[in-house]
């Protein structure tokens, strides 16, 4: 077990996602910067869909109570296990009681720590991810425990790695939606020419954006929407979907954002900006 001493801001246990039950409303969920989950779980030789905590701008304190590897992938927390510093991307050998316990942020909003074999949580269809109320959670809190498997010996293929740095990345490529031929003219090269702020609103729901673009009187029947999908509201509102957001909605759907951008966006805090590129 690991044994939560501090929560942190918001600390979650998330996967790949949940899969087959957007029929029914239940969202994807999963891990909102899946390049630096899968780099974490990769270097940890762990399955893709191995779970993972997902740490939000503050990081938890936590106690572990066995023997295993962590990766940590994502944002820059000033990790240290046992008050000693440790870095992104490179595998580390924990024994029981060792304490991991987080400082400043310095780059990026969402860390991710893998342990071999994953964290093993109860599994709500299908998926370990929290959202609540499919989960009982919708954070973790100080006293609980996470499972994880014992780990005596591992010896990985690769035990650090270097990776291109994509937190301070400003462009989000995207592609066009359903609705993307409401746009005008004027509003597509506002679209791709100048910056847009990201609102105080974001979660892992949705992203706002400051900036607007002309506005509609387009009415469409509830359709489907992904994450990643972005919505025009009729007073030229841009709403970005992200991995908790709704399965279906009534807003124009003008652009897709890729899965790497996804990544981007979700490593963003209030007041950073974006550029869209069309691909």
């Amino acid at each position: 077990m690991v044994k939560v001493l501090d929560a942190g801001f918001f600390t979650t246990i998330q996967d790949s996602g949940r899969f087959g039950f957007r029929n029914k409303g239940v969202p994807v969920a999963g891990t909102m910067d899946d390049v630096s989950a899968e780099r974490a779980n990769n270097l940890l030789e762990n399955k893709s869909s191995d779970a993972l905590l997902e740490i939000t701008m503050k990081g938890p304190k936590l106690a572990f109570e066995k023997p295993s590897y962590i990766c940590l992938s994502g944002a820059i927390l000033s990790a240290s296990l046992n008050e000693e510093p440790i870095v992104n991307h490179q595998i580390v050998k924990v024994e029981e009681g060792d304490v991991l316990s987080f400082g400043k942020l310095d780059r990026g909003l969402r860390l991710y720590l893998g342990i071999k074999g994953g964290f093993k949580t109860e599994k709500v269809l299908g998926s370990r991810s929290f959202y609540y109320p499919i989960t009982e959670k919708s954070c973790l809190a100080e006293h609980d425990q996470v499972p994880y498997e014992e780990v005596i010996a591992f010896q990985p293929k690769i035990s650090e790695a270097k990776f291109d740095n994509y937190l301070t990345d400003e462009v989000l490529e995207i592609q066009k939606g359903p609705e993307f031929g409401l746009l005008s003219g004027d509003d597509l090269g506002q679209l791709l020419s100048k910056p847009f702020t990201v609102a105080k609103e974001n979660n892992r729901m949705a992203y706002q954006l400051n900036e607007k673009i002309s506005g509609h009187a387009f009415t469409m029947l509830t359709s489907a929407t992904l994450p990643g999908t972005v919505q025009l509201t009729p007073s030229g509102k841009l709403i970005i979907l992200m991995k908790d957001g709704q399965t279906t909605g009534g807003y124009p759907r003008i652009l897709q954002l890729t899965k790497r951008s996804i990544a981007v966006l979700a490593q963003k805090r209030f007041g950073d900006q974006v550029q869209f590129r069309l691909v």
